[in-house]
């Protein structure tokens, strides 16, 4: 995106804000976060790199979010939010790629249309001890490893979502509409999730299909299906999470095998004052391929995180990650592998406005 698109966007949005809050409260926020990482085997001859990096713990982004109250406890919602790589102050994708979204909210609880992240999203991030970190964190995808991430979907172009509560109970829906007008289930997605809540305890389920188009020759259509179960569990200073994910894509096409592949992750996490300190492990069991095939990377982090107020935090990162069967496995989801192992240490900044 030009410079001037993006600074005619940001003032348009600052002049809305101005002139209607007062019949609407609307909130400018984001999170900034940026780091140095060192991480070996970064490319086919094993050399080692150190760099900048953007969204070490959380992705950075800003945006615009708002409510109008319109009464017997109905308001109407939205929220605008872009990614920034901090690394080179270029936006993340389209100027709101992350979220565009209006809707309603009341008792019988939130529904909005647009663009913005699924309800299984929602759900499995909350039973990531990571807090789904961009680097060293796998609860969305996998390594950078086979022909597939064996993840979730994160957000939903063309979304119809609702969300509520009832007690002790969450749950949700979403859908991203295909749009093709000669079969209304290709590029149809759905996502659905539930949890409970208590006394500390946390169980969830969730589940999502995505589907491709329909392939003329054989009948079918890719299909992606993903399902969840997680739990955590808080209890003084510490939070202790377990999760996994199976993942299948159904192949539309003929003779092309099904990729298969579940995910499981443990952590705990201990909070001592302005000290938080995390270790988790990943593992990605990859089945459905030819014998000796299967990387089933594990990787081991810790994180060390200190408060410097309650807007900035500073943090220390390590991740060691290792495949079998000599095959190529990285640390990050986003890049791909040169070598059987890889290990990386971020340190960085994260300030929220």
């Amino acid at each position: 995106m030009k410079k001037s698109q993006l600074a005619l966007a940001v003032l348009a949005a600052l002049s809305f804000s101005a002139t209607a809050h007062a019949q609407t409260n609307v909130q400018v926020y984001g999170l900034i976060d940026a780091g140095v990482e060192y991480v070996n085997h970064a490319n086919a001859d094993g050399d080692s790199v150190v760099k900048v990096i953007s969204g070490g713990k959380n992705t950075s982004r800003w945006g615009f979010k708002g409510s109008e109250d319109l009464g017997s406890g109905l308001k109407a919602v939205f929220g605008l939010e872009g990614g920034i790589l901090m690394d080179t102050g270029a936006a993340d994708g389209a100027l709101f790629k992350r979220q565009a979204y209006v809707g309603l909210d009341g008792k019988f609880g939130r529904a909005v249309i647009g663009r913005s992240f699924t309800t299984v999203y929602d759900f499995v991030i909350k039973y990531d001890p990571m807090g789904f970190a961009p680097n060293y964190s796998w609860a969305t995808s996998g390594a950078a490893t086979g022909p597939s991430k064996y993840g979730m979907t994160t957000a939903f172009d063309n979304l119809i979502k609702y969300s509520g509560t009832t007690g002790e109970f969450s749950y949700g829906a979403s859908v991203g509409l295909g749009e093709q007008p000669n079969n209304s289930s290709d590029s149809r997605k759905y996502a659905v999730a539930g949890a409970w809540n208590h006394a500390g305890l946390g169980l969830m389920a969730a589940f999502e299909q995505v589907n491709g188009n329909l392939v003329a020759a054989t009948g079918r259509r890719d299909e992606a299906k993903v399902f969840h179960l997680g739990a955590n569990y808080k209890t003084g200073n510490f939070s202790y999470f377990a999760a996994m994910r199976g993942y299948k894509q159904e192949q539309g096409r003929a003779n092309a095998a099904d990729v298969r592949a579940d995910t499981y992750w443990l952590g705990v996490v201990d909070t001592i004052g302005k000290v938080t300190l995390t270790g988790a492990v990943y593992h990605v069991n990859v089945k459905n391929v030819a014998a000796n095939q299967d990387a089933d990377p594990t990787m081991l982090v810790v994180r060390g995180m200190y408060a410097l107020s309650k807007r900035t935090d500073l943090y220390l990162s390590a991740a060691h990650v290792k495949g079998k069967h000599d095959q190529l496995v990285g640390l990050s989801r986003d890049d791909a592998g040169f070598g059987t192992s890889q290990t990386g240490v971020t340190a960085g900044i994260q300030h929220r406005f």
